[in-house]
């Protein structure tokens, strides 16, 4: 089982020009530690139940994992998870993209529905009702299989997206293009849209008795379109405000017995680096004997 690490929180003591250098310190720590996954939120306002909510830091995703990208070598990289909403598919494939280019194959595709209402009023962005975001979210899924297909670059047309050519050079390295991770647990149209075209799903911890029966929603879906259940990474994300990871390695067994693939947990604070070298680092290593 594989340790992932989830970036939420940018509100470092020393201010905004120490956060730099901590995000690089922190993905030295990540490596070092084994971490298999670097990952922060797409969020343009700090959540409500972080501190200070919207009035705390917060940057903006791609660029964050660019800068990573130039600070690491060996983790994976990507936002856990992007809004649909925030940028056009095909200009969300090219980002991407680029991001795996500039990375040596190491961009993942974290994507979902959004949500968070008050950051797309506050900074003008459409706020569809939950049924057009989920359409939008398909459409965005098939805009990026096409765009990462060196085979079809013509046009795609949808309901709520047209593209006049799917061209996108240079290619991303991963192949056959970055992972795709769908974020959430919705039985109708979210784990349909994991089996239909992802390569990962990410769930958040509840109980295992949940996460089990998730996870058989998913493979009734897979059954249903043809999709082989076992080539579906399958991540939860685990969240402790303490920070402190007690008991996290035991509890993480019964996922592991589940076939979960992958444990992902953040850091409590601005402060990542060096709560992952305390942390993170021997929970990872826990982790790895649990196979």
């Amino acid at each position: 089982m594989h340790l992932g690490v989830h970036i939420t929180r940018f509100n470092h003591p020393d201010g905004p020009a120490a956060v730099g250098p901590e995000l690089a310190a922190a993905g030295a720590a990540a490596e070092a530690a084994g971490v298999s996954r670097l990952s922060v939120m797409d969020h343009y306002f700090q959540m409500e139940f972080h501190g200070l909510g919207a009035t705390e830091s917060m940057l903006e995703g791609y660029t964050t994992l660019g800068y990573l990208a130039a600070h690491t070598s060996t983790t994976r990289l990507g936002l856990l998870v992007t809004g649909v909403t925030y940028r056009h598919p095909g200009l969300l494939a090219k980002i991407v993209t680029s991001l795996d280019v500039l990375s040596g194959g190491r961009a993942f595709l974290g994507i979902g529905a959004a949500w968070y209402e008050r950051e797309h009023a506050g900074l003008g962005v459409p706020f569809p009702p939950v049924a057009e975001r989920f359409e939008r979210l398909e459409e965005t899924l098939r805009v990026c299989k096409q765009m990462w297909d060196p085979q079809d670059n013509g046009p795609f047309e949808g309901k709520h997206y047209q593209l006049a050519e799917t061209l996108c050079i240079p290619p991303a390295i991963s192949s056959p293009h970055p992972e795709i991770m769908i974020g959430g647990s919705g039985e109708k149209k979210t784990l349909r849209f994991v089996a239909q075209y992802a390569d990962a799903c990410n769930l958040f911890v509840s109980s295992p008795e949940e996460i089990a029966h998730k996870l058989e929603v998913l493979r009734d879906h897979c059954e249903d379109v043809g999709r082989d259940y076992g080539t579906i990474r399958k991540t939860v994300l685990y969240m402790d405000p303490s920070g402190s990871l007690d008991g996290f390695p035991a509890a993480m067994a019964e996922y592991a017995a589940l076939g979960i693939d992958e444990a992902i947990v953040a850091p409590p604070d601005g402060a990542p680096a060096q709560w992952i070298e305390r942390h993170a680092a021997p929970a990872a290593r826990a982790l790895a004997e649990l196979g």
